[in-house]
């Protein structure tokens, strides 16, 4: 009687059950990771330009007037649309601003909104 060394297709069948299992969590981990780095990315480029916009109507010699307007802008490797709109507050010597900074996608008409910051602008 000979005695047959290997495994036997059940075992076989069971360690691709496990290394499948294995391998489908290690892309899904990946998967999320790849997802979390471009979220952080478009979060960190758009709070820069909305800081930037602000930072450009502070350095402006008059209060803004009541208004919104939005303008397209490359910056890093991708097209933007910041959106300012200038409100008035109870205090006539103070305006609100909201800016949306927004990201072209895909080659979309419609930008997807990415961050939207607050600052309240007086006279000096």
């Amino acid at each position: 009687m000979r005695h047959q060394k290997g495994f036997t297709l059940i075992e076989v069948l069971v360690a691709l059950l496990v290394f499948g299992l294995i391998a489908t969590a290690a892309a899904e981990v990946g998967s999320q990771y790849i997802s979390s780095y471009e979220r952080i990315r478009d979060k960190t480029l758009a709070g820069w330009l909305a800081d930037n916009r602000i930072n450009e109507l502070r350095l402006e010699e008059n209060l803004p007037g009541i208004s919104e307007n939005s303008r397209d802008t490359d910056y890093g490797p991708f097209r933007w649309q910041v959106t300012t709109r200038v409100l008035a507050t109870e205090e006539p010597t103070m305006r609100r601003v909201e800016v949306t900074v927004a990201r072209y996608r895909n080659e979309r008409s419609d930008p997807a909104p990415v961050h939207t910051l607050s600052a309240f602008l007086g006279q000096n």
